[in-house]
């Protein structure tokens, strides 16, 4: 077994420079696989983990993981299987939080590896849970409604849950789809079909964008979209693949959104699950008021583990599709099909959506339809304001005067759309 050990003095100076630190090592060839330990003072400092390898990106673990290993058949969630070429690969430092002075950081390199590879656990498939499209909501003549959740973790980045667990709690949920986002990796996306259908529940490729001034959700199956390069180019790249990218959370503490644009990606996480910290704030209609007003409109849990308390689909976002396939999904977001849910309940100490009884706010037929919202108020993106009667009630409302909500009347938001 050959192993290359480097260590590194990494400081603010350096990471002022350039956050992703590239650390060389050659494979030569007939290498069958290779393992990788990032050792640092984790309690002063946070340095994510990722690899480049000869021909292309392998993956990324960012700050949940030191370690990984990649082999032929398999690789460590984050990363993508296959033979490691034969030239000079790099281990990719995220260079994130540094106390003052800065800390060593030492990377070790095995050939081949010696280490295991853990998926995580497969939990039994759960039948006969109604799913939200059950609730058979009014749509447009070839259409139905498909609930769902376009922002989840998995153990291929920072979450807690093995794809098949994060599955399982969206069947729990009652979801017709989820959107498995994780962090500048798509090692996830081969997984998907096979997972989806022996849980039971329509999988969505997805990867968060991630960087410290913002992240972004790139929907489909398009391939790696680089993380390092400028956020404008994501946007175009993702556009030009077919795919549909989001800006998420664009207001939520540290990961607030602070890429400068030109031209602004087709989508926004208008309700991130902070927004039920407080319901009556105003800040995402803000932000809103300040951005391409023809964004798709999507709503997203960010769920990385049950101690959290935020479960797959709160808030829920409904899509008017031709039938419940990723495909027909993505086809109803890129046509601007979709509506946001806020009701929830607490099962388990989880938040699960109330996916038939919450008021919703759907457009069918180019008119606003409000769903089981008597005594709420409809509210426009200027600020005029309408009562709800009875438990199904039709506005007229054009899309440039959005978004449309409504709200309680002690002003916390129960629904949304375009």
């Amino acid at each position: 077994m050959a192993a290359i050990r480097t260590t590194l003095r990494l400081t603010h100076e350096i990471q002022n420079a350039d956050r992703y630190v590239r650390v060389p090592f050659e494979v030569p060839p007939g290498t069958g696989s290779l393992e990788v330990r990032l050792s640092y003072d984790t309690e002063a400092a946070v340095i994510d983990l990722g690899c480049e390898g000869a021909a292309g990106w392998r993956g990324w673990s960012g700050g949940s993981r030191q370690d990984f290993v990649i082999r032929t058949d398999d690789a460590t969630p984050g990363y993508l299987p296959g033979r490691p070429e034969e030239g000079e690969w790099h281990v990719i430092l995220g260079v994130h939080r540094l106390p003052a002075g800065g800390t060593d950081a030492t990377v070790e390199v095995l050939l081949p590896a010696e280490s295991g590879i853990d998926h995580g656990p497969v939990p039994a498939r759960i039948d006969g849970v109604p799913r939200g499209s059950s609730r058979e909501l009014p749509a447009d003549a070839g259409l139905r409604w498909y609930a769902g959740d376009f922002h989840a973790h998995t153990l291929h980045s920072d979450g807690h849950e093995s794809i098949a667990g994060l599955a399982s709690l969206g069947v729990r949920a009652g979801l017709d789809f989820l959107s498995v986002t994780d962090h500048n990796t798509t090692s996830h996306h081969a997984h998907l079909p096979v997972v989806g259908a022996q849980q039971g529940i329509t999988l969505l490729p997805g990867q968060e964008v991630t960087t410290h001034r913002g992240h972004a959700n790139a929907f489909g199956d398009i391939g790696w979209i680089d993380f390092r390069r400028p956020a404008q180019e994501w946007v175009d790249e993702v556009e030009r693949r077919g795919g549909v990218l989001s800006v998420n959370h664009p207001i939520s503490g540290d990961c607030s959104w602070l890429h400068p644009l030109e031209r602004t990606p087709r989508a926004i996480e208008l309700w991130h699950s902070t927004w039920y910290r407080e319901l009556i704030a105003t800040s995402p209609l803000a932000f809103h008021e300040r951005w391409d007003k023809g964004a798709v409109l999507l709503g997203g849990a960010d769920f990385h583990m049950r101690s959290q308390g935020v479960g797959p689909g709160t808030p829920t976002t409904w899509v008017a599709a031709e039938d419940d396939s990723a495909e027909a999904i993505l086809a109803g977001v890129a046509a601007g099909r979709t509506a946001i849910m806020g009701g929830v309940a607490v099962r388990d100490g989880l938040t699960v959506p109330e996916l038939f009884t919450a008021p919703v706010l759907l457009r069918v037929d180019g008119d606003l339809l409000a769903i089981d919202a008597d005594g709420l108020i409809l509210v426009d993106g200027a600020g005029e304001r309408r009562a709800v009667h009875g438990d199904r009630a039709s506005f007229s409302g054009d899309p440039a005067a959005g978004p449309y909500y409504l709200l309680h009347p002690d002003r916390s938001i129960a629904a949304l759309c375009a």
